[in-house]
C-alpha cells in the first residue's frame, strides 16, 4: 500500500501561482467552471472565498457573475461605510463615536477609493501616517478593519486588506497609578458632603461615572448591602441619554463593603428624595449630575491628596485593585467590574500580585476568610448576595471604621497580615 494520500477538497480548487499568490475556482450549478475575480495573498483567503460561494449555492442565493451586481467592488469606501453605519444596531454614543472616527481619521484617505482598490499596502501606509494618540489610532484602525471585514462577508471584496499586526490594540500612553487608601480618604474628605459617597462608591465598588450619575434610590439595597447597576447616563450632542450599561455584562449587582453602609444610609437620608426613582447623586438644580460639576470639586480634592494626575475614572482602577488584593477570583472581578472578557481583570490580578510583594499603596489590607453574612439570609436573598460578588463577604479587608466612615488598619498586630506593621493613615 502507498503512503497516506492528502485529502482532496470537497468543493473547488486552489492553485498556487508563480507570483506567490493563489487562484481559486469551482464548478458552478450548470457545470460551468468559475474563477475568483481576483487572486489572493494567502491560501486561507482563497479557501474563505470558496466557502462563501459554496454557502450561497446551498442557500439558493448564488447568481452567475453576469447576473450578480458587477459593480460591487466599484462602490466607494465612503458610500459603503455610510451604509454599514446606518444598518448597525449601536448605542447612540457608539454611533456618534464611529461617525467621528470615520470623519476625522479614515475618510480623508479612503472615502473616494473604490472598495476593490484598497490594498494592504495602502492601509499600512495610512496607518503609519496617522498623527494622533495611540488610543485614537487603534480605534481608527479597528473600525476600518471591522468595516472591511463586513465587506468581505458581503462579497464586496474577496479579502480584508487590514493586516497590520497589533494595530488594533492601543498601548497605554501612561501607567495608571491607582489611588491609595489614604488618598481616597483625603479626596472623600475634601469634597462637599453630597459628593462624598460618590467618591467612595467609585473607589470601593469600581463604578463608572455614568453608572453613578444614573443610580436611583431603588438601585441601592441597604439591607442586603448591594447596589444594582442597571443603567447608565451618557452625554451626546448636547443631550443626556439614559440606557443600559456598555455591555450585557455591565448589568450587575455589586456588593457594598460593610464599612460603607453607614455612609450610604446617611447619604440617602440627607441628600436623596424619598421616591424610589429619586437620583442618588443629582445636580444642584435637579436632574443628572454633569461631569463638569463633579470636576469642579474633584480637581481641588485630588490636589489636596497630592495626586494632580488622578482622573475620576482612575478611582475605578482603585476599586478593581482593592478587590484583587483582597483575594477576588477572576470570575468575581469580571462580575464586579461588568467585564465580558477576562483581559482587564487579569491585569488587575497581576497588579494585585505586585502590590502584595510591595504593599506601599495598600498597607491596610490583608486576606482573611470569615463566615459570609449572606448565610443567615433567606435563600432568595442569599442568591442575590452571591451574585453580587463574594470578595467582600468571604475575603475582607482587616480594617476598622473611623468617625468619617472609612476603614483603616487597627493598631493591634495581625500576625497573618500581608502588610508591614507600620500604622495606617488615620484622621486625628
Amino acid at each position: 500500500m502507498g503512503g497516506r494520500r492528502t485529502a482532496r477538497r470537497q468543493f473547488g480548487s486552489i492553485r498556487p501561482l508563480p507570483s506567490g499568490r493563489y487562484q481559486a475556482r469551482y464548478t458552478a450549478p450548470g457545470g460551468t467552471v468559475r474563477k475568483a475575480p481576483v487572486t489572493f495573498d494567502a491560501r486561507i483567503d482563497a479557501e474563505a472565498w470558496l466557502a462563501r460561494q459554496r454557502a450561497q449555492i446551498i442557500q439558493g442565493t448564488w447568481l452567475p457573475p453576469a447576473e450578480a451586481p458587477a459593480d460591487r467592488q466599484e462602490i466607494t469606501f465612503g458610500a459603503y461605510a455610510a451604509s454599514w453605519l446606518a444598518t448597525r444596531q449601536l448605542a447612540t454614543t457608539t454611533r456618534d463615536h464611529y461617525a467621528q472616527v470615520l470623519r476625522d481619521h479614515i475618510e480623508p484617505t479612503f472615502a473616494g477609493e473604490t472598495m476593490g482598490s484598497i490594498t494592504p499596502a495602502m492601509v499600512r501606509a495610512w496607518h503609519a501616517s496617522l498623527r494622533t494618540g495611540p488610543t485614537a489610532k487603534a480605534h481608527a484602525y479597528g473600525l476600518l478593519r471591522t468595516i472591511m471585514a463586513a465587506a468581505v462577508a458581503d462579497d464586496v471584496i474577496p479579502s480584508n486588506p487590514c493586516r497590520v499586526r497589533g494595530a488594533g490594540q492601543a498601548k497605554r500612553a501612561k501607567r495608571i497609578q491607582p489611588a491609595s487608601l489614604a488618598e481616597v480618604e483625603t479626596i472623600a474628605g475634601s469634597v462637599p458632603d453630597r459628593y462624598r459617597l460618590m467618591i467612595l462608591l467609585a473607589a470601593w465598588c469600581a463604578l463608572r461615572f455614568g453608572e453613578l450619575a444614573e443610580l436611583r434610590r431603588s438601585d441601592i439595597d441597604v439591607k442586603n448591602a448591594v447596589v444594582h447597576v442597571r443603567r447608565g447616563v451618557t452625554r451626546t450632542k448636547g443631550s443626556r441619554v439614559v440606557g443600559g450599561p456598555k455591555s450585557e455584562a455591565g448589568k450587575r449587582t455589586v456588593a457594598i463593603p460593610p464599612h460603607l453602609i453607614p455612609e450610604v444610609k446617611r447619604h440617602l437620608a440627607a441628600h436623596v428624595g424619598m421616591g424610589k426613582d429619586a437620583l442618588v447623586f443629582r445636580a444642584a438644580t435637579g436632574g443628572h449630575l454633569a461631569p463638569s460639576s463633579l470636576y469642579r470639586v474633584f480637581y481641588p480634592a485630588r490636589e489636596a491628596a497630592g495626586r494632580p494626575d488622578l482622573r475620576f475614572h482612575d478611582l475605578r482602577h482603585t476599586g478593581a485593585t482593592l478587590a484583587a488584593v483582597s483575594g477576588a477570583t477572576l470570575a468575581e472581578l469580571m462580575g464586579r467590574l461588568g467585564h465580558s472578557t477576562p483581559g482587564a481583570a487579569m491585569r488587575y490580578q497581576h497588579a494585585a500580585t505586585a502590590t502584595r510583594s510591595s504593599p506601599r499603596h495598600y498597607p491596610d489590607l490583608r486576606v482573611r476568610s470569615r463566615r459570609s453574612p449572606a448565610r443567615s439570609l433567606p435563600a432568595t436573598r442569599r442568591r442575590s448576595k452571591k451574585r453580587a460578588g463574594r470578595c467582600w463577604n468571604t475575603v475582607i479587608p482587616a480594617l476598622t471604621p473611623t468617625r468619617e466612615g472609612l476603614w483603616v488598619r487597627p493598631h493591634h498586630h495581625h500576625p497573618r497580615s500581608m502588610a508591614d506593621s507600620s500604622p495606617g493613615p488615620r484622621h486625628h
